[in-house]
């Protein structure tokens, strides 16, 4: 039992010495543990012992500066509870609940779904992407994919329809995996309904709508549908707004808004807009949804009934408001346990 005390001691400067090239070899060089042995002519035991002695004697200060990691058993729970296939859940740290940056937190989101994306995409599939933050996110953090090609799911936002965020994540994400981008250069509201036709006929949009169809997998942004990072509420009237306020209107995926049961709401606009259908969607065999953080829990939890989702990348506070209720005391959240059944892996079903 003599060893954990060896481990801390540092007797004189000669092993402080010692310990500090033995930690700059392994820790800034990458040296094994055996190369640095023979280097010094001490056994592999020591050179971990002096590894030891140079973190407790802070010789050697290990900072971890990402300020978020994931919670392996909240994301089990949450595909458990919910039937899901991959549940992700990133703890975005404790010193503000997980909601005081936004923008970081969309983030770290959008670097958790970039690795669920690398492990399910197979080589061949068609990655569908809509243009929300978090997919933005997404393709700033992928770094490589399997060969496939990349569709935009629904039109831009902006004025801009040549560099949008959208296109732009579009085009990343296809670089990545070294295939073909479908982007979509058109507004995602259009007018009135004889403009969006006309649109959707030109060659470049009819030739991305067209693969919507072949679609295999797909990553979206949920948010509440009067969110701030909401892609709809903001391009629709004041009257199409309450008409939806009064039809229940409580989340928002893919240009598309559901109320809390997870029906999608029949809208007007709809005939307007540029963007996958509602059918579409439930025929993508991995349907991955991205949260904003922090915020919006309703709208998450009204997408997971939808039935709609494969896979969900959300912050640990949402998660754990999903799985119990948000009250002082806490507990089973019965509307929770009222979900879809588990998405078939039969494409289309």
């Amino acid at each position: 039992m003599a060893e954990p005390a060896e481990v801390a001691a540092l007797p004189g400067p000669i092993d402080t010495l010692l310990a500090a090239a033995v930690a700059r070899r392994f820790y800034l060089e990458n040296r094994s543990k055996v190369e640095i042995a023979k280097e010094f002519d001490i056994s592999r035991f020591k050179v971990a012992r002096l590894l030891d002695a140079a973190v407790a004697h802070d010789i050697v200060r290990i900072d971890i500066t990402v300020p978020a990691e994931i919670d392996v058993p909240l994301g089990r729970a949450l595909t458990e509870r919910f039937g899901l296939r991959h549940g992700i859940v990133v703890d975005l740290g404790r010193g503000d609940g997980g909601t005081g940056d936004q923008r970081q937190s969309g983030r770290w989101l959008g670097t958790a779904a970039a690795r669920l994306v690398s492990d399910i995409v197979e080589e061949g599939d068609v990655l569908g992407l809509d243009g929300s933050h978090a997919v933005d996110a997404l393709s700033e953090a992928v770094t490589r994919l399997p060969l496939c090609d990349v569709v935009q799911l629904t039109g831009v936002h902006g004025r801009d329809l040549a560099h949008d965020a959208a296109i732009t994540a579009v085009r990343r994400t296809a670089a990545a995996a070294g295939g073909r981008a479908f982007p979509l250069h058109t507004p995602f509201l259009l007018p009135d309904a004889a403009t969006a036709a006309v649109l959707r006929s030109q060659p470049a949009t009819a030739e991305t709508l067209e693969r919507f169809g072949q679609v295999t997998k797909a990553v979206v942004g949920i948010g509440a549908w009067d969110g701030p990072h909401s892609t709809v509420h903001g391009a629709l009237s004041e009257h199409e707004r309450e008409t939806l306020r009064e039809a229940g209107a409580c989340a928002e995926v893919a240009g598309h808004v559901l109320d809390d049961g997870g029906r999608f709401l029949p809208a007007g606009f709809t005939a307007r807009t540029i963007a996958v259908g509602a059918a579409e969607l439930r025929g993508v065999d991995e349907l991955i949804g991205v949260t904003t953080g922090g915020r919006g829990t309703g709208a998450v939890r009204a997408v997971l009934r939808s039935g709609l989702l494969t896979g969900l990348v959300t912050d640990a506070v949402t998660a754990r408001r999903l799985l119990w209720r948000d009250g002082p005391h806490g507990g089973p959240d019965a509307l929770a346990t009222t979900v879809p059944a588990p998405r078939s892996t039969e494409r289309g079903q």
